[in-house]
C-alpha cells in the first residue's frame, strides 16, 4: 500500500482565547485563560454559571447579513476559521484544483443554539407545531462541513 502524504497549509482560529491565529497562539503562550461567565443563554435555573464561550467573534468578516440569519453559531465560527486558513495558506482560489482539495471539519453535535430558541418558541406556541424550515439545515453536525466544502 502506498502512503499518501497531506499537508497542512494553513490554519485559522475561532476559540474562547482569540479568534484570530495570530491572537489565539499568543493568548496561549502568556496563559490567558478563557473562561468566563456564560453570556449566551440564561443560566438562572442552573448551578454552573461559566464556560469557555468564544468572545467578540464578528461574522460580518466572513459572511453577508442574509447568511448570518441563516447559520447557526457554531457554522459562523467553523467558516470564519476555515476562511482565515485560507488566507493563512496563501493559496488563491484560481490556483486551486478541485479535485486535490479536501475538508475535514469534525463535530459532535450541530447547533445546538437553533435546537434551544426553537424549542423555546415551540412552548412559547402552546404547543403547535410551528418550527423554522431552516431548522434542520442550521443544527446538522454536518453542515459546517458542507458550507466550507462549497
Amino acid at each position: 500500500m502506498q502512503t499518501k502524504r497531506v499537508v497542512v497549509t494553513g490554519m485559522g482560529a475561532i476559540t474562547p482565547v482569540g479568534n484570530t491565529l495570530a491572537e489565539f497562539w499568543e493568548n496561549l503562550k502568556n496563559g490567558v485563560n478563557g473562561v468566563g461567565l456564560i453570556t449566551k443563554m440564561d443560566t438562572t435555573k442552573f448551578k454552573t454559571k461559566f464556560c469557555c464561550e468564544v468572545k467578540g467573534f464578528d461574522p460580518t468578516l466572513y459572511l453577508e447579513a442574509k447568511e448570518i440569519r441563516s447559520l447557526d453559531l457554531y457554522t459562523q465560527y467553523a467558516i470564519g476559521a476555515a476562511e482565515q486558513a485560507v488566507v493563512h495558506s496563501g493559496i488563491k482560489n484560481a490556483q486551486l484544483d478541485p479535485f486535490r482539495v479536501g475538508v475535514i471539519f469534525a463535530s459532535g453535535v450541530g447547533g445546538l443554539l437553533t435546537l434551544q430558541e426553537e424549542i423555546v418558541q415551540y412552548a412559547k406556541n402552546e404547543g403547535k407545531p410551528r418550527f423554522s424550515p431552516h431548522l434542520i439545515t442550521k443544527m446538522i453536525a454536518n453542515i459546517a462541513a458542507g458550507l466550507i466544502a462549497i
